[in-house]
């Protein structure tokens, strides 16, 4: 018995042994399947070679713009203004912190449907001139495509132009309503917030704004314009509601300034009416316009003082932006990358060539002798 598990135990080892040498025999076999079909895997990466030229020059080129900018600091704001109102008297709430956009809400507020659409009447004109249009207008009819995306469509465009004969259906120059886009709107509206980026950098702050078109001066017009209306969108709402207070210390100021003049020319008339009298009754009327001016001017004064702290108020919250790199027109094409493309087509022709050779040959040539 001992004698046969020994035995057994021998056969292990020794079967054991056997399989990394399987293994090594079986891959250099492979190996030597590759190597002998090497003309024509070569073959075919030559064609993979005609077919990447063609692809990579086929795809319309795209440009990229990037514009940064960087806001100010938020910090400690209101001294110099909490300063000059207890000069006056008046007390300031300077806790400006809690209405504040931040920087990470700003990829939001450019990809927001109201921002996407109140970009469609950008005027847009590349360097020849031979674009002169709306962006709208633009991104629905000058776009470049490769040739096989029209024979793709092909059969779609035909089939919607078949539905369009059996709809009545008015085509005219459609208002844009956020609230309810129109398909192609909202293609257009897609398409745009694939080309536009923004991304903010949380430690030092920097908006990163960047435009991808296939013109290179439409695509610099409009990171410029998608800058400014950032801007635009976020110092109104950072002022808001201190422009209101404006809007309203305003109007009060005008309607006080009218109430001193009309109780100043009061006075003044009944002053010139009345000189030579000295009726106790007269005396008492021209003291009672008298006081009714002074405390007409004395509203008048602090509603004035109180318009312009409001008025520093509004400057003093307004950011202000810093363009650390502005939008230029870039000279060379971002997109497509032609030897990327043209790399990744040989290495996948040649990765395919070689899997059949090792497995596919082989399988339907089982395939065959089952049939």
């Amino acid at each position: 018995m001992e004698d046969i598990k020994r035995k057994d135990a021998g056969m292990s080892d020794e079967q054991q042994n056997k399989r990394p040498q399987e293994e090594e025999i079986d891959l250099l076999e492979l190996a030597f399947k590759v190597w002998a079909e090497r003309r024509w895997i070569l073959k075919c990466c030559g064609y993979a070679v005609i077919v990447g030229l063609v692809i990579a020059f086929s795809i319309p080129k795209e440009y990229t713009t990037s514009v940064m900018i960087a806001p100010e600091a938020s910090d400690n704001k209101g001294g110099s203004l909490s300063s000059l109102a207890s000069l006056a008297g008046i007390s300031l709430n300077t806790s400006s912190g809690s209405d504040a956009i931040y920087p990470d809400l700003y990829p939001d507020i450019v990809s927001s449907t109201p921002f996407l659409t109140g970009l469609f009447d950008v005027p847009v004109r590349n360097i020849d001139g031979e674009i002169n249009t709306t962006l709208y207008d633009y991104m629905n009819e000058c776009q470049r495509v490769p040739w096989w995306s029209y024979i793709i469509s092909a059969p779609f465009k035909a089939l919607g132009w078949t539905i369009s004969l059996f709809k009545d259906e008015k085509k005219g120059d459609e208002d844009i309503n956020s609230f309810q886009l129109t398909k192609e709107q909202a293609n257009i509206m897609k398409a745009l917030n694939e080309r536009i980026g923004v991304s903010v950098d949380k430690t030092t702050g920097v908006t990163d704004i960047s435009v991808i078109m296939q013109d290179a001066s439409i695509a610099a017009c409009l990171a410029d314009t998608v800058m400014q209306r950032l801007q635009t969108y976020i110092i109104q709402y950072r002022t808001n509601k201190a422009r209101q207070d404006f809007l309203f210390q305003q109007q009060l100021f005008e309607r006080k300034k009218k109430e001193y003049e009309i109780a100043q020319k009061n006075y003044a008339q009944f002053t010139d009416a009345n000189k030579n009298i000295i009726l106790q009754s007269y005396r008492t009327e021209q003291v009672r316009l008298e006081n009714e001016m002074n405390l007409a001017y004395q509203v008048y004064t602090s509603v004035a003082q109180q318009l312009q702290m409001a008025e520093a108020r509004v400057q003093e919250i307004t950011p202000v932006y810093t363009i650390i790199e502005p939008a230029t027109i870039s000279v060379k094409a971002s997109k497509p990358g032609k030897l990327m493309i043209l790399i990744g087509t040989i290495f996948l022709t040649g990765f395919g060539c070689m899997c059949w050779i090792v497995f596919g040959f082989e399988f339907v040539q089982k395939l065959k002798m089952r049939v």
